[in-house]
């Protein structure tokens, strides 16, 4: 009698263990489902960090001492970093007096802003230019700089110090220099320019919180631009604007960029 009754436990155990094996697969394809439906929705589309050729990722809080910094905008308001808490940055290096990559660069940002515009971003991200030349870049000509080249997001100046300050803490070089010769000439007031400013080129994306969360050096590649900025370039400008070199980034690459800090 043992061995039918061992026989019979030996059955029992077998349906039990069929059983046990069917819920765990059961849970298991559920599970997996869930996952899939999961990355789908929260991960899958998510891009990665941008190319280490392009820059550097990092997630950094910034200064407080940065952010809080006096700065004016092209309506003669004043600004501060800490006003775009809440948003995505990409904060751009500029001058209105530039004649090589400047225009350029804006031409990329305006193809940027289609973009944000275009996917219902204008609330969650903003595009910033700081200018590097605080002898010439007042509230009044860069108001002139926006209308000219259709740059309706804030263009922003400051005193030497307080520019001197907020770039050397981002890394961003400029220096005044002599202007060429002969010189170039100025699209507001149309007399020849007295100087130039030598700068870093590319952008900086801060997060919501004000993070420093990746820097783009190099100049952008975009191949072609509107006319009204191409007027604005020199033969140089126009050489860059044909062969940017390497190390450079495209509107795809800042737009990813955008996607990559806001997580979708």
């Amino acid at each position: 009698m043992r061995p039918i009754a061992y026989c019979v436990g030996i059955a029992d155990h077998r349906k039990t263990l069929r059983r046990l094996a069917t819920l765990i697969g059961t849970a298991l394809v559920v599970s997996l489902t869930a996952w899939s439906v999961v990355g789908a929705v929260g991960g899958a589309d998510v891009p990665g960090p941008p190319s280490p050729s392009i820059g550097n990722a990092m997630d950094k809080p910034v200064a407080k001492v940065i952010t809080g910094l006096p700065l004016e905008d092209q309506e003669g308001q004043p600004v501060t970093l800490n006003q775009f808490k809440g948003r995505t940055v990409l904060l751009a290096p500029f001058l209105t007096s530039c004649q090589e990559e400047c225009p350029i660069t804006t031409a990329a940002l305006l193809s940027v802003q289609r973009t944000i515009i275009s996917e219902g971003l204008s609330k969650r991200v903003v595009i910033v230019e700081v200018t590097v030349d605080p002898g010439r870049d007042t509230p009044q000509r860069m108001a002139a700089y926006g209308r000219l080249t259709g740059s309706t997001w804030p263009l922003l100046t400051g005193s030497p110090t307080v520019l001197a300050a907020l770039w050397h803490y981002f890394g961003i070089y400029y220096q005044k220099v002599p202007e060429g010769s002969p010189p170039g000439i100025d699209w507001e007031t149309h007399l020849p320019y007295t100087y130039d400013v030598n700068h870093s080129d590319g952008f900086v994306l801060l997060d919501s919180d004000l993070h420093e969360r990746f820097i783009a050096g190099g100049m952008t590649s975009i191949g072609k631009i509107p006319s009204k900025l191409q007027k604005l370039l020199d033969s140089e400008g126009k050489a860059d604007l044909r062969n940017p070199g390497g190390g450079t980034w495209t509107v795809s690459d800042a737009v990813n960029a955008i996607h990559w800090v806001l997580g979708r």
